[in-house]
């Protein structure tokens, strides 16, 4: 079990990153994955993608705070409230990684964000086939990483374009 370090110091200021469409600057398009810059993270890049489960999900930086996140939606987990912490899981494929996300909702959809500062999260992420989300060991969520390391290549692209701009 690896423990990914997730950061919870910037709590609200966070709640940001479930930025509207209006907020977003489209990219490009990578693997199959969106690719965005987010005006309200200091123009932090991210990739996005809608799932079969319903669920919506965004991962980027926040030039805002430093360090990256995994921000997920679904209609269906409507009992989360925004700022209340949740323990949570990720694994990727057989890598598990856990933290805390903040309840928070994106158009009305409820979601949570956990944000992270290891650039290990990134790497085994653009490695593995399926990511499943965990809430106090019942699976809430699990979407499948096809053509994830090509999104995650452009987005850290689209990032670095950002920081020389």
């Amino acid at each position: 079990m690896t423990l990914l370090k997730f950061t919870a110091a910037c709590g609200f200021a966070l709640l940001s990153t479930a930025a509207y469409a209006d907020d977003l600057v489209p990219y490009s398009e990578a693997g199959g994955w969106d690719v965005q810059v987010d005006t309200t993270l200091g123009n932090g890049c991210l990739l996005s993608s809608d799932f079969e489960d319903g669920s919506h999900v965004r991962i980027g930086f926040d030039r805002t705070a430093g360090n990256g996140y995994v921000a997920a939606f679904n209609t269906a987990w409507g009992e989360i409230e925004d700022g209340t912490d949740y323990p949570i899981s990720f694994m990727l494929d057989d890598e598990k990684y856990d933290g805390t996300g903040k309840g928070m909702h994106l158009d009305e959809v409820p979601g949570v964000l956990v944000s992270f500062d290891s650039p290990d999260f990134l790497t085994d992420l653009s490695a593995k086939e399926v990511m499943v989300l965990q809430s106090q060991g019942t699976e809430v969520m699990s979407i499948d990483l096809s053509g994830s390391d090509e999104a995650v290549t452009e987005t850290v692209a689209c990032q670095e374009e950002q920081e020389k701009g």
